[in-house]
């Protein structure tokens, strides 16, 4: 990860600049920094904090850029990071989790491969007094994240996400025509949220079928989805009007298969919106992308966990679910040059 050239001469300094050089709510963690009830050290320095954080995979973007968020703002906030790689599988990220319930942590982020799959582990560290954030995804159903020990649900809105994506793919099909859908991980909450703002779209066309009869699970794995949406492509004569994926790493993996078939026109949507997506959209090989802000997500989780901690809160006064932007970015919507200053490494801000 590209680290910048310059720093400011203290983490206060930083985040004062950051509060007025965005709209992202950054003024709240100047001012957070600024608490007179802060952990102190000894010596009456900010206690350094230790948080570990585990996501779904590091072999998709989404993952790696979140992790890199993560570490990128450790660094700012003086909070050491321990990563537990999910490795797209929900036992082994399970398994994972329970060989450091006993280290000392202060918080825990994790984004769960699998509702339900994290629930012990998690509900270890609760006994413990550690504060676990959910990311992205629901460790547990949503009536039940409290008192599996969960503090907060820190995501983008996956219905929306799809809702957007689709809603731009009718737009460009006529609302008529074939179309393929490939999804993520059946288990994965925000897939499913996402098949569930697919079908909320495609109630409004009757005249749009969905290729194969419904939504292929691919896992997040690029060559499956790429195969998957192969085998698809054979089954109509006809051009297919269009495609949603659920990430944009799946869907570039499939643009090659149409070079060369009746179907070099589709247009495709995803999600994701990060620089990969972007290029996508950019050079044409994506009509548009809805932004699940990864980096967002993973550095507010941090800034809220060590606030918690730092500021000594208690779960109560933190909202059950914090809800993040998710915007659609296409070559007419006039946000895909800030969508990639913000997603720049270097940045880490959505």
């Amino acid at each position: 990860m590209t680290r910048r050239q310059t720093t400011p001469t203290s983490r206060r300094e930083f985040l004062k600049r950051a509060s007025l050089g965005t709209g992202l709510g950054l003024g709240v963690l100047a001012a957070g920094c600024d608490s007179k009830k802060q952990a102190k050290a000894p010596g009456g320095k900010t206690k350094r904090l230790r948080a570990a954080f585990s996501n779904g995979g590091l072999t998709t973007t989404f993952c790696k850029m979140g992790h890199d968020a993560a570490k990128l703002w450790g660094d700012l906030l003086d909070v050491q990071i321990v990563w537990v790689d999910g490795e797209l599988n929900p036992q082994k990220q399970r398994e994972k989790l329970e060989l450091i319930v006993d280290q000392d942590l202060d918080f825990c982020c994790f984004q769960a491969l699998q509702t339900g799959a994290l629930v012990e582990p998690v509900k270890q560290l609760a006994k413990r007094g550690i504060p676990v954030i959910s990311m992205d995804t629901l460790i547990a159903e949503k009536p039940k994240l409290r008192e599996s020990g969960v503090w907060t649900l820190i995501a983008g809105d996956h219905t929306k996400m799809a809702e957007q994506s689709v809603g731009y793919l009718m737009e460009k099909i006529g609302g008529r025509g074939k179309i393929i859908h490939i999804g993520g991980a059946s288990s994965h909450s925000g897939a499913q949220d996402r098949l569930r703002g697919f079908k909320r779209i495609l109630a409004k066309y009757p005249q749009v079928q969905v290729v194969g009869g419904g939504v292929r699970w691919c896992d997040w794995k690029t060559e499956l989805a790429r195969n998957t949406f192969e085998l698809l492509l054979q089954k109509s004569d006809e051009p297919i009007a269009g495609a949603f994926i659920h990430n944009d790493d799946m869907a570039l993996a499939c643009v090659p298969a149409l070079k060369g078939t009746p179907h070099e026109k589709m247009i495709i949507t995803a999600v994701d919106g990060q620089p990969d997506g972007l290029e996508g959209v950019r050079d044409g090989r994506l009509a548009a992308t809805t932004v699940n802000p990864t980096s967002m997500i993973h550095m507010m989780s941090l800034v809220v966990g060590q606030f918690i901690v730092r500021n000594g809160e208690k779960r109560e006064d933190v909202p059950v679910e914090i809800p993040l932007p998710c915007p659609l970015v296409s070559r007419e919507a006039g946000n895909l040059n800030a969508m990639f200053y913000l997603s720049d490494a270097k940045h880490c801000l959505v």
